[in-house]
């Protein structure tokens, strides 16, 4: 199972849309302390909707205790300050991708010991970065896409009309 991790997020809309999305795409959801927000807070909730219950997520206090109880995880780092292209890596079925939180990014002080597993999305002109609910979407799938989808329904459902 693949697994999204946020590096002490800022914003609750990001954090329960970032959810809403784990939970569709049958992914673990890490959130890696300090918070910028309670985790029963209502925009967080409301982002995620009815299925935040259904989410798979596990906080921890800091960075330290996230490696100490997720030994050997192969964790792939979305920065801007990245040399690869987030297409240019193999994203193994249970490997963990990590974002920063919204104002600051990753620190600089956990990328510069895994320049290899850092990661960015190209962007045009001077655009600092994404919105982090957007990043997400964009490298998980593309990691959802190297493993085929796997357990993913893969056939589209009208509601009425036939095609």
């Amino acid at each position: 199972m693949l697994n999204i991790v946020l590096h002490e997020p800022e914003i609750p809309a990001n954090t329960g849309n970032i959810g809403r999305t784990c939970v569709a795409a049958n992914v673990r959801l890490h959130l890696i302390e300090p918070l910028g927000f309670r985790l029963n807070e209502k925009n967080l909730k409301r982002a995620g909707m009815d299925y935040w219950d259904r989410l798979n997520v596990t906080t921890y206090i800091d960075y330290q205790d996230f490696l100490e109880k997720n030994p050997g995880a192969k964790i792939y780092m979305a920065t801007t300050k990245a040399e690869k292209v987030y297409t240019q890596v193999q994203y193994e079925p249970d490997c963990y991708i990590m974002f920063g939180k919204e104002s600051a990014g990753i620190p600089e002080e956990i990328l510069v010991n895994h320049k290899n597993e850092c990661v960015r999305i190209p962007m045009v002109g001077d655009i600092r970065s994404l919105n982090l609910g957007n990043s997400v979407a964009i490298i998980l799938y593309e990691a959802l896409r190297q493993n085929q989808f796997a357990g993913m329904e893969l056939e589209g459902h009208l509601h009425e009309l036939r095609w």
